[in-house]
């Protein structure tokens, strides 16, 4: 199951039924972000992107009151798939892969995923309200103590060795921002490596140097 931020209820809509409000809202969502990269938050109009999502304008301001509402619907769209993806990892538990490789791998997939959307929030973040612009900042610090909550535990039950907190919380934005990473940089990196290859040796890194040799052990 997928978390959404309670912040997400502050938008307002005209509509009751929730199912449908999501479904509108990750059509104008999509819509949006390939016009937001095209032609900049600030010269797109909302018509453009009712357009682009099949429906009208007045429809479209059933789901959202402002531009940029629909920009922080981005943000919250890619918050809510990055925890979905760290959860779900940790409850498949595949046998044979570490705990924390199956993390990066999810994560690092939603990035590929929702490149574009990560690529957009880095570009126009500042185009928000304070007062959403703030709750992105903060959601980006949610999810990188989602991966310091995962290491904390790992810590915990044995399958890594001890760490300083601090430590734990430096590599938990590594991996952060190498998801990120593969988003803005991927003009470049994907003319050499797949994703998966990317993950490979990113997880690599991270389980041998941070966690393993530079510890001692393993």
């Amino acid at each position: 199951m997928k978390t959404r931020n309670p912040a997400i209820k502050s938008i307002p809509t005209q509509v009751k039924n929730k199912d449908l409000v999501n479904r509108r809202r990750s059509q104008i969502v999509d819509a949006a972000v390939e016009m937001f990269l095209e032609r900049g938050f600030h010269k797109t109009t909302t018509r453009q992107i009712a357009q682009a999502a099949g429906i009208s304008n007045g429809l479209l301001y059933e789901y959202i009151s402002t531009k940029e509402d629909i920009l922080y619907l981005v943000c919250d769209a890619i918050h809510a798939e990055m925890q979905n993806a760290v959860v779900q990892a940790l409850i498949r538990r595949e046998d044979g892969i570490h705990p924390l490789a199956a993390v990066i791998r999810e994560y690092f997939l939603v990035c590929h995923r929702m490149g574009d959307h990560i690529l957009l929030i880095y570009q126009e973040t500042q185009s928000l309200p304070g007062k959403w612009r703030k709750i992105v900042l903060e959601n980006e610090i949610r999810i990188t103590g989602l991966f310091t909550k995962v290491l904390q535990d790992l810590v915990a039950g044995g399958e890594l060795p001890p760490l300083d907190e601090g430590v734990l919380d430096l590599i938990a934005h590594n991996i952060s921002v190498l998801g990120h990473m593969w988003a803005f940089r991927r003009w470049f990196l994907a003319g050499r490596y797949t994703i998966e290859e990317y993950t490979r040796i990113q997880t690599a890194f991270i389980l041998d140097r941070f966690l393993l040799r530079a510890t001692g052990c393993g």
